[in-house]
């Protein structure tokens, strides 16, 4: 008996040091079994704008284990008012990554969207889909400022508001020290877009400006371009069928009631006060100079954001529009709209860049609404079209045709290679750039899409808008950022900010 005590007391003390010494050396993941992270690697994520594709970008993020979303943001609370490209298409999307059939978005029973739906699906998805987590609470507030002032533990955020808040928010988020993923643009004002890419510049943070990772590869056409299979580059032709919203021609001059649940006031945020109405809000802001950006903010940055980066494209020098305008009646006489405040419904503009090193002065023309460039001769010869989006390189000897974003080039007038039309897996491409942004957020080495890589972009896209607004060509000193010939226009460099909201 005193002999099997002892033995006993032995293997105890043996098996107690044996999973001591396993317990230092395990690895978190297996301890906490399959995709298991451990806190302290989590990336802590406030989201920001809960609108329908708010709420469409918010599940991939749910999915990568890495992000624990701990807070929503929006200024309306309730799925009231909102728009989508099909009725049903967000909610089934919904109900199949949160595991639960039955959801709903209450409100008017149309399309999800607001902070309470946002607050639902966070909750709800982490009950259902890692339970093992024990997920306690996601905060909901209307104000981006309470969030940043009230969540102490915040890694980073995900601004998916309308255009005009882009800027101000992710300048009040490096300020605090927050990583900063945004949709395009980075700003609807030229001035405000420098200032937060310049506080980029000297900020630790990591920044991500989303559409980068849609971006197609220049390295095809570059070779094409500097082996001379187009001689020398003039022009680069980049068109878009958008706009797919409607383009407001005249300011809405009824007033109906602010809906129930939106803060109106923090909806504006920079913007001038003005009357609540729906045609300003959600799917269709983005037709208005003050709210959004225009076609060539809402896909620009896909198409051309490589090109620009690939060219060296910066400081326009000129920038020429020509646009649509709308005729109204004043009995008898017909008169034409004076329009300042919503982008035409088609329009091409051209901007006209020096040359840099040794490439030569490059014009790049982009067009919306339906208008496309002439189409070349050497289609016309085989009865052929543009397509519906695209691009085009011409050079003094040759031109360069490819998908709107810079895929499967073709030389016109020769025979085409054969190829495989590139099939991107969007699921797959999006699942990897939150990899890179979580990698790039542990390791401190910026993301290649961020804010310092934008600036070219950032001021194309922003004078394209400022010289539709004016409706003049534009004579522009990039390094003063001022129009010369035409003063007046200065003034939609930059906006007026409404007191608590500056920049």
């Amino acid at each position: 008996m005193e002999k099997k005590i002892t033995l006993g007391r032995r293997q105890f003390l043996e098996t107690a040091a044996t999973a001591a010494i396993g317990f230092t050396i395990l690895p978190r993941h297996v301890l906490g079994g399959k995709n298991y992270i451990a806190p302290s690697d989590k990336i802590t994520l406030a989201y920001i704008g809960c609108g329908t594709q708010g709420i469409r970008e918010l599940l991939p993020i749910l999915a990568n284990p890495t992000f624990q979303v701990v807070a929503v943001v929006d200024p309306n609370r309730d799925a009231v008012g909102y728009r989508d490209w099909a009725k049903g298409w967000l909610l089934n999307e919904i109900r199949t990554a949160i595991k639960k059939p039955d959801w709903n978005q209450g409100g008017d029973n149309n399309i999800p969207g607001g902070r309470e739906n946002g607050k639902s699906i966070v909750e709800t998805f982490y009950a259902n889909v890692r339970p093992e987590i024990k997920y306690k609470e996601c905060h909901a507030y209307a104000d981006y400022r309470e969030l940043l002032d009230k969540e102490k533990n915040l890694d980073a955020v995900k601004i998916m508001t309308p255009d005009h808040l882009h800027g101000v928010i992710s300048m009040a988020a490096m300020k605090k020290g927050k990583h900063v993923m945004v949709h395009k643009p980075l700003s609807n004002r030229l001035l405000e877009g420098k200032k937060v890419i310049e506080y980029a510049r000297d900020s630790k943070v990591i920044t991500h400006l989303v559409p980068w990772d849609s971006n197609g590869d220049m390295t095809p056409i570059m070779t094409m371009i500097n082996n001379g299979d187009i001689g020398t580059l003039q022009e680069v032709h980049c068109w878009t069928n958008r706009p797919v919203w409607p383009q407001y021609p005249t300011i809405p001059t009824d007033t109906p009631p602010v809906p129930a649940g939106l803060d109106w006031d923090l909806w504006l945020g920079p913007e001038a006060q003005r009357p609540y109405h729906p045609d300003y809000t959600n799917m269709v802001f983005r037709g208005w100079y003050d709210f959004g950006g225009g076609s060539m903010a809402d896909m620009g940055h896909y198409a051309l954001w490589t090109v620009y980066k690939a060219l060296e494209l910066e400081g326009p020098t000129m920038i020429v529009p020509h646009l649509s305008h709308v005729v109204g009646m004043n009995e008898p006489v017909p008169f034409q709209i004076k329009n300042d405040f919503s982008f035409p419904l088609a329009s091409t503009v051209r901007l006209k860049y020096p040359a840099k090193g040794s490439r030569p002065a490059v014009d790049l023309c982009w067009y919306d609404g339906g208008m496309r460039p002439p189409i070349p001769i050497e289609l016309l010869e085989e009865n052929k079209e543009l397509p519906a989006e695209g691009q085009m390189f011409v050079g003094t000897k040759g031109k360069i045709l490819t998908d709107f974003y810079v895929g499967n080039p073709v030389l016109l007038g020769k025979p085409a290679p054969a190829q495989t039309p590139n099939r991107v897996n969007q699921v797959e491409r999006g699942a990897a750039a939150l990899q890179k942004f979580v990698d790039a957020v542990k390791s401190g080495n910026q993301y290649p899409g961020n804010f310092r890589e934008a600036e070219g972009i950032t001021e194309a896209i922003n004078l394209y808008a400022v010289a539709l607004r004016s409706a003049r060509m534009l004579k522009y000193d990039p390094a003063g950022r001022t129009i010369t010939n035409v003063p007046e226009a200065n003034k939609y460099l930059n906006r007026e900010y409404r007191s608590g909201f500056e920049l």
